[in-house]
């Protein structure tokens, strides 16, 4: 594939399928029955929007409906609290589908943060990007010569890389080929750039070296990740993000949690749904889960394109742990930030994602101690400080998957099926409602801020959207 004329995924996510047409075609008025499998974001925004016209039946394997809103309530020294531990933050550039979605529920955000610290143990180095005091919390940063390479590197790959980006005349290489091409300093890859971009996308930094350099340049452009001003307000749900799970599924007449689709037949005459429970019919299927379990569920049964778009698509298993040990933070309390990237001994490109979210800092908390998300910790929290363990799966956006993502279009809507995932855009949940939507109208569904949105989008197209995680350089300089 040649990356210099690759499209991002959020434009491929979205295209709407030439000359495939529901079954209601013929018939705008017909009530279908269809079949959602999947209760994460993407299940729950085509459920919601779906149910406003057809007959929804949602499918959720776990025993709890979210997917990644996954709220679990935490009892620390006599009070409770919900507490987030996949979906955390948003914001309202770049999330406007799901901010439109919550307007329309009625859910209300507080203010949150995105503050990144990194703290390394080989070598011994730690520094966040919250203010000129956070970044020199070491104070021989100050004086060490890879520290200050890293500063400036972070402003040339940022000034380079958004002209990369405007010119649209871009190298045809991974990443990691691009910095060394470039002589980028070992310290901008290992302190800054690989460490953010891996707790982004929750992969270890090495497999971030192989990224398309196109694919990365194109996040980071349209995330803003390459402006370090004009930074947008980051919000969290109130009450957590069970709160809109609970909406959605309050408006919902049918869902059906531990109960994994085990098989489906499609045909012109229908789609034949299994379960555990016996076999049911369905008009159509949206399959809102990963592409992996898409083509599990398939089986045999998945048509040749099926098998090489949707398999395309690779995934991160990541352990995630929620504790109160603050030996899975920075040593330094004062580099404490909303996302802390830890690394123990080993080569920068060999470790894997280590990540601790201090939820502390991203929701309102009642706690003292500091409540803690660690993904793949490098150490273990101490067993009394444990609270409970989860397992996520994040996608992984190589060459292949950016390949699948643009050939989406081929297979949407046809055979009576649908497909819908972060794993069509960027992984994130905006990502995942963004094709709900689309599948919705691909269905004849129009999501109610479609036209809204739609010139949101137009607008940050032009220019550009902001950042994940915040390093705010200005104050740091």
């Amino acid at each position: 594939m040649n990356t210099s004329t690759l499209q991002t995924p959020p434009t491929a996510a979205t295209g709407h399928p030439g000359g495939r047409t529901p079954a209601s075609a013929g018939n705008p008025g017909r009530r279908l029955r269809i079949a959602v499998v999947g209760g994460g974001i993407a299940g729950l925004g085509s459920a919601w929007l779906l149910a406003q016209r057809h007959q929804v039946t949602l499918f959720e394997a776990a025993d709890y409906v979210g997917g990644h809103s996954n709220t679990v309530e935490v009892e620390l020294g006599g009070q409770s609290h919900p507490v987030d531990t996949g979906f955390l933050v948003f914001n309202r550039r770049t999330y406007p589908n799901l901010c439109a979605l919550f307007e329309q529920l009625a859910v209300a955000s507080v203010p949150s943060e995105m503050t990144f610290g990194l703290s390394l143990e080989s070598p011994d180095i730690e520094w966040a990007g919250s203010d000129l005091g956070t970044l020199f919390a070491q104070p021989r940063n100050l004086a060490r010569p890879g520290f200050l390479a890293m500063l400036r590197d972070i402003w040339r790959f940022n000034r380079v890389a958004s002209r990369l980006a405007e010119s649209a005349q871009m190298p045809a290489m991974s990443l990691g080929e691009y910095l060394a091409a470039e002589r980028y300093s070992a310290e901008f890859r290992d302190w800054y750039l690989l460490p953010m971009a891996a707790a982004i996308w929750s992969c270890p930094t090495g497999t971030m070296l192989a990224y398309p350099l196109a694919t990365f340049v194109s996040f980071c452009r349209n995330h803003g990740l390459l402006q370090i001003t004009d930074r947008p307000q980051w919000l969290t749900v109130q009450g957590g993000a069970r709160s809109y799970v609970s909406k959605i599924v309050g408006q919902l007449d049918d869902v059906r949690v531990a109960t994994p689709v085990l098989g489906v037949e499609r045909s012109a005459a229908g789609v034949k749904l299994r379960t555990r429970a016996g076999v049911e019919s369905f008009d159509e299927v949206v399959f809102a889960c990963h592409s992996d379990q898409t083509l599990a569920i398939l089986g045999a049964k998945a048509s040749a394109e099926e098998r090489r778009i949707l398999g395309a698509v690779g995934y991160q298993h990541n352990v995630a742990l929620l504790h109160t040990d603050a030996a899975l933070l920075p040593r330094r309390r004062k580099v404490w930030s909303a996302w802390n990237y830890l690394a123990g001994a080993g080569a920068a490109d060999e470790r894997p994602v280590s990540v601790s979210y201090l939820i502390n800092r991203l929701q309102p908390l009642p706690f003292e101690v500091p409540v803690v998300v660690s993904l793949n910790p490098f150490i273990e929290p101490a067993a009394d400080k444990l609270i409970q363990r989860f397992d996520y799966a994040h996608p992984v956006f190589d060459e292949d998957a950016i390949a699948a993502q643009a050939a989406l279009p081929r297979i949407q809507g046809r055979n009576r099926s649908w497909f819908a995932g972060a794993w069509t855009g960027y992984g994130f949940h905006e990502d995942g409602l963004r094709s709900a939507v689309a599948v919705a109208a691909g269905l004849g569904v129009a999501a109610p801020w479609s036209n809204t949105v739609a010139r949101a989008d137009g607008l940050a197209a032009q220019q550009g959207h902001e950042v994940d995680i915040d390093v705010d350089l200005r104050r740091a300089a």
